[in-house]
């Protein structure tokens, strides 16, 4: 073992994050060129392109789960995690690499047509992206210590992820995406292949206290799981039948089944927070505690999701004043995609900043759980702030800004403090199994928020949806009760 881990020195914390800085790299190439490439290069219609994104969270709905449960229980190459690693790191670089040479791949491999090989390369990448996200936050929790230490470790990734994520958009917007491209091979297979031979990982995951020891089992069933999730069975069968009417091309114009899976979802989030955990064991306690980040943490992602995928729409029916099927001129196109840019990478910017340097310090004297809901409050004021005043770039900039306060947080610190509440010796499972609070309200956000915006006739229902889940999610995490 390092001198540096033995200390857990910044210079260890740096080195752990940067697994995950490879696949935030990788994963912000895709935000920034995929789209762009499968459409400009390779002329996919919009409907495959959308598929292809839709793919990610809809891998990540089995492939983060499973990956976590095999990486519990394997041990190779002297490491647990890090096998995976290295294999979600390779496959991401040589999709990046593959993406400008889908047209050489296809003719070398006769195909007449690119289309197939094009989803299939992009597909790969989402998948190797999605899937290797899991070791590469498990790993910090599996070589921190509970408490001071693990927030560090989530603090210092996002910070060093963050601050790679904000150079990515800085190639793309100087240089270009090819550029970008190219420069993500190199960065996604060093930061994947070499930190990982110098961080130790111990031999034995920490198991619960003895007093709930015979809660622990090697294997973990398909009940056990559905228990854990509870307060998501209305995003999973919403979800579900999302994309079978999507694949089927079948429409409806009322959302009663939007109500149902709704009702669904609060009567679970109504019946954990109402369960208390006065004489029960910590297995038992955490379990309820871990549903309670689950709700939280899902409704944040609606929100967030949400302005992702159509803040391009939002800028261009407040900013611009354009409505949607209007044609514009290439030149304000333009323009319209340059303040998108600009807000994003604000965001990114103080969400890198803002974990290691200012959260971390102040989880110290009031906690976790209460420095994050803080977070995501202020989030839920900026979007309203969007509605009330996002109506010119400079406003919307600011705004941003104090967006990327609540951003900052939901990509450190729930980690920290969702590891806190599971079995230690089950971290990559119940890391899988709380990346569902995200990928289930990713495809709420895709399908039904989409539907209705789509219908809107005013934009701004992009951030009246923002400003109550986040709202939502605020109350919903000072619930949460701090270890």
């Amino acid at each position: 073992m390092l001198t540096i881990q033995k200390r857990m020195t910044k210079t260890f914390f740096a080195l752990l994050s940067l697994p995950a800085t490879a696949m935030g790299f990788a994963l912000s190439i895709q935000i920034s060129a995929l789209s762009w490439i499968l459409s400009t290069k390779y002329h996919l219609n919009i409907d495959d392109v959308g598929l292809v994104w839709a793919s990610g969270p809809i891998a990540g709905i089995l492939g983060q789960v499973i990956i976590g449960i095999i990486s519990d229980k394997v041990w190779l190459w002297n490491g647990r995690r890090r096998p995976f690693i290295f294999i979600g790191g390779f496959l991401a670089a040589m999709m990046l690499l593959a993406l400008p040479n889908i047209d050489v791949i296809s003719q070398s491999l006769g195909f007449e047509g690119i289309l197939g090989v094009a989803i299939a390369v992009a597909l790969t990448l989402d998948l190797a992206i999605n899937v290797s996200f899991n070791p590469t936050r498990s790993i910090i929790a599996d070589v921190t210590k509970e408490g001071v230490e693990r927030t560090k470790g989530y603090a210092w990734m996002q910070t060093i992820s963050g601050t790679f994520g904000v150079l990515a958009y800085v190639i793309g917007a100087v240089w270009n995406n090819y550029v970008l491209i190219f420069t993500g091979v190199v960065l996604v297979i060093l930061l994947s292949v070499i930190p990982p031979f110098f961080i130790e990982e111990p031999r034995e995951l920490q198991k619960e206290s003895e007093a709930s020891e015979k809660h622990h089992s090697s294997r973990t069933s398909f009940s056990e799981i559905l228990n854990s999730i509870q307060p998501l069975w209305g995003f999973l069968i919403y979800a579900v039948y999302a994309i079978t009417m999507r694949l089927l091309q079948i429409k409806f114009d009322h959302y009663y089944v939007e109500i149902i899976c709704f009702a669904i979802t609060l009567f679970f989030i109504i019946k954990v927070l109402i369960q208390g955990t006065g004489g029960k064991s910590k297995h038992e306690s955490g379990l309820i505690g871990f549903k309670k980040v689950l709700a939280a943490h899902s409704f944040t992602w609606i929100g967030i999701q949400t302005m992702f995928v159509y803040m391009f729409a939002y800028v261009q029916y407040k900013v611009f004043n354009f409505s949607a099927g209007t044609e514009i001129a290439s030149e304000i196109q333009v323009e319209m995609g340059r303040v998108v840019s600009i807000s994003f990478l604000i965001l990114n910017a103080v969400g890198a900043i803002l974990p290691a340097f200012v959260l971390e310090p102040i989880t110290r004297k009031i906690g976790r759980v209460k420095t994050h809901a803080l977070c995501i409050s202020t989030m839920a004021v900026g979007y309203g702030g969007m509605l009330l005043f996002g109506f010119t770039p400079m406003s919307i900039y600011i705004l941003m800004a104090l967006l990327g306060i609540g951003w900052a947080a939901t990509i450190s610190l729930p980690f920290a403090i969702m590891s806190q509440k599971v079995d230690q010796a089950k971290m990559g499972l119940f890391m899988g199994l709380f990346n569902l609070a995200v990928v289930l309200p990713q495809l709420v956000a895709s399908f039904g928020v989409g539907q209705a915006v789509s219908a809107a006739s005013d934009k701004s229902l992009i951030f009246i949806i923002s400003t109550i889940t986040l709202a939502i999610s605020a109350v919903l995490w000072f619930f949460v009760r701090e270890e």
